[in-house]
């Protein structure tokens, strides 16, 4: 078993390490939530695709994973559930989830450790909540995990009790912070192609 502390690692023969892309909740039904925004979306795209692409090319399976709720834009029926147009070709799997991580009742951990894989690539939507919490959860089970925060896309949040709103930088510079070094390797795009 490696350390999911550790960096992902190269043999002698650089043969990298098993991977795979998780790209998670990249679905309409954000675009229909009253916090939605479009600031930030198109930089995120862009990473987002140039990763998926970068992945594809390298022959890392791409999953989409996408969020199940009870009713709203999130439930079952709603026409919402798939991924949002702009995201090419099909993944290698699907998976729907019912909570924050893609891994508690859906089959993913099988799916990868049939696989070999050892290392997670994560992308999505939303930065702090999904994508932190697959994070965390992959790097309880004990895989290495590459968190590429520009190919991860939040929105500002004013706190309950002080007024106080974060951005959405805000957010995602706390969400490096708590998952460096403990949870993940935080990677921009080129950095994580570059070990592929």
């Amino acid at each position: 078993m490696f350390n999911p502390f550790a960096p992902p690692t190269m043999t002698a023969q650089t043969t990298p390490v098993p991977s795979a892309l998780l790209i998670i909740d990249v679905q309409p039904s954000f675009m229909h939530m009253p916090y939605w925004s479009s600031e930030g979306q198109a930089p995120f795209q862009q990473a987002l695709l140039k990763l998926e692409a970068g992945c594809r090319q390298a022959g890392v399976p791409v999953v989409h994973v996408f969020h199940i709720d009870n009713d709203g834009p999130f439930a079952a029926d709603s026409g919402f559930i798939q991924a949002m147009d702009w995201l090419p070709g099909q993944p290698a799997a699907r998976f729907d989830k019912h909570v924050h991580n893609a891994f508690t009742d859906t089959g993913l951990d099988l799916w990868l450790r049939r696989r070999g894989v050892q290392k997670l690539i994560i992308s999505g939507i939303r930065t702090e909540q999904c994508c932190e919490t697959t994070t965390r959860v992959a790097s309880d089970l004990g895989y290495a995990v590459d968190f590429v925060s520009e190919a991860t896309l939040t929105f500002p949040m004013t706190h309950q009790s002080t007024g106080q709103t974060f951005s959405a930088q805000d957010i995602t510079t706390r969400t490096e912070l708590v998952l460096a070094g403990r949870f993940a390797r935080i990677v921009n795009v080129d950095t994580c192609l570059s070990s592929l």
